[in-house]
């Protein structure tokens, strides 16, 4: 005779309850031992500060891609654990010639169309919409705009960086002696790139030697700068919103010192970032230029480093 499985007993669904509830508890516990707070919880590690509408763009699909991946994952944890504290064995409460065979499990049925058309739609409801927001926040990260409102030409090199300013539409802006308005940094000088608080800012990329990677944690975003001819020059704009000073670094293995390609983007207001570009026309160092603005002349957010193969420290 077949024994089927039929409704859960009370003792089987108080079970169920105390393993999700488990699961629960397991799931908050990196929170609470890592004293996230809920907000900061919610930024899964990313920066808290967005300074451009692209990187808040990004954030906000990042953070709806999470949280649809984890109710997915709640919902097929959630009902495995149920499955197996209410459909596991109990051998001590079977006859012994009925502990193993069709008996242990629930009523079996062939097909089940609405199961079947659910668990198929659902998927591709929710790879369409991903899809969906993921090509927007794609076309806006990758827009070009006919008129940049200001343009730096960033130059890496083995190992650090060079920015040349230009003007509108990436003009060559130049000194009252005739010499492009650059800014390149050393083993003992931080460089710090100064940028307007505006829309349309272009930066144009090219390399001198290997690949590297022009990368502001901040803004959610980093390209690859491959050297070559003008064909490999890469070029991204972004719209700033907000004020403040960023830590900037390489983020490809470039070589013996890709560690020490660190840099320090200023943005600024478009009347500060005017009066910088006329100080450094009337020949102004940036130092210079950054304190009358306002500014502290020097990197704060990184540190140099001590290149000296002998002396086994970092300043």
């Amino acid at each position: 005779m077949r024994q089927v499985v039929g409704k859960p007993s009370r003792e089987s669904r108080g079970r169920a309850r105390r393993a999700i509830g488990l699961t629960g508890i397991a799931a908050l516990l990196p929170v609470v031992l890592a004293g996230c707070s809920l907000e900061e919880a919610f930024y899964f590690g990313w920066p808290r500060t967005k300074p451009t509408d692209q990187s808040e763009m990004m954030m906000d699909l990042w953070i709806g891609a999470t949280v649809a991946a984890l109710a997915v994952g709640v919902i097929v944890w959630g009902l495995t654990f149920w499955c197996i504290a209410v459909y596991r064995k109990r051998d001590s409460k079977l006859p012994s010639q009925e502990r193993l065979g069709e008996e242990l499990l629930p009523p079996q049925t062939k097909y089940n169309l609405p199961a079947e058309l659910t668990f198929t739609g659902l998927p591709f409801i929710l790879i369409g919409v991903l899809f969906y927001f993921t090509v927007i926040v794609q076309d806006e990260v990758t827009y070009i705009s006919d008129h940049p409102n200001a343009c730096t030409e960033v130059t890496a090199f083995k190992w650090n960086w060079q920015f040349e300013y230009k003007g509108e539409d990436c003009e060559p802006i130049e000194t009252a002696e005739g010499e492009p308005i650059v800014e390149t940094g050393d083993s003992e000088y931080i460089p710090v790139i100064v940028v307007p608080n505006q829309d349309d800012v272009r930066f144009v990329l090219r390399s001198e030697d290997v690949i590297h990677s022009f990368w502001v944690p901040d803004l959610l975003f980093k390209r690859d700068v491959i050297p070559g001819d003008d064909n490999q020059l890469s070029e991204f704009e972004v719209d700033f919103n907000t004020e403040g000073t960023y830590v900037g670094r390489c983020a490809e293995l470039c070589g013996a010192y890709h560690a020490f390609m660190n840099f320090e983007m200023r943005v600024v207001s478009s009347e500060d970032y005017q009066t910088f570009i006329d100080e450094r026309i009337d020949g102004a160092t940036t130092p210079e230029a950054l304190e009358a603005i306002g500014q502290e002349p020097y990197a704060t957010t990184t540190d140099t480093f001590n290149t000296d193969p002998n002396s086994g420290t970092a300043s």
